[in-house]
């Protein structure tokens, strides 16, 4: 059987990276896929790529920064499948590596409204439906930058501290209530809209990564294959965890 059959999984951030990956493994798992982005045009070729698996796959365009698409696209995806058992938040923006003092005030706003609000705003529409079937888990993409500074800026590094911090939250609020909270924390994975600093970046940026215990950046495949673990009955005892995937980056 299936680890995530009979399950529907909203994936945020579908259409590419370590969201698109998930999308994959977990439609492959038996889990039926409500994949959110604000890329109309990956969320096309992604359901046609899904579609062909024999996987069954609704997409929904959405602003993260925005509520009244988010509302939208939850409710349609509550209409289209009747249930939500599993929340992937996994959109997110990056800030370019800049200090405080080169941040502006319109970046900083901008990395966490959806870094951090969007989670907010996303998981508030989606908890009372998991609450009401007694039963559901969250993911939240956090990263390296939940424990230590470097692996982002000024704005992108508070936000994801803040992504662990309300990730705890939510499993001492609503675990009692059949509500599973987790979070995890890349490294340096390589993806599109990482590859520009880790892969093609400054030879100090790639000494960086060549540095870690790993010798190399992760895939978003890896971190697909932790979040199936993480949402599916094999973590059922995991609660309010922020598991980090880094190569070894935050041994040090």
């Amino acid at each position: 059987m299936h680890k995530l059959e009979n399950k529907v999984a909203l994936i945020t951030g579908a259409a590419s990276g370590m969201g698109r990956a998930q999308t994959i493994l977990f439609a492959n798992e038996g889990a039926k896929i409500i994949a959110a982005d604000i890329n109309l045009d990956g969320l096309t070729k992604l359901a046609e790529e899904i579609s062909s698996q024999g996987g069954e796959i609704f997409v929904v365009q959405v602003d993260m920064s925005n509520l009244e698409s988010i509302k939208k696209a939850v409710n349609a995806g509550l209409d289209q499948y009747g249930q939500i058992d599993i929340l992937s938040n996994t959109a997110g923006i990056l800030d370019s590596y800049l200090p405080s003092l080169e941040t502006s005030e319109e970046l900083w706003d901008r990395v966490m409204d959806i870094n951090i609000k969007g989670i907010y705003r996303i998981t508030n529409q989606v908890l009372p439906q998991m609450i009401e079937q007694g039963k559901g888990t969250i993911i939240n993409i956090a990263s390296i930058g939940a424990f230590v500074a470097g692996g982002g800026g000024a704005a992108y590094t508070s936000a994801k501290h803040a992504v662990a911090g309300y990730t705890k939250q939510l499993s001492f609020d609503y675990g009692h209530k059949g509500i599973r909270a987790n979070a995890i924390a890349p490294g340096a994975i390589e993806t599109a809209m990482t590859k520009h600093f880790i892969t093609e970046g400054s030879a100090e940026g790639l000494e960086a990564v060549k540095a870690v215990p790993a010798g190399r950046c992760g895939q978003p495949e890896e971190v697909a294959q932790l979040a199936l673990f993480l949402v599916s009955d094999d973590s059922d005892f995991i609660h309010g965890t922020v598991v980090p995937i880094d190569g070894g980056w935050t041994v040090k």
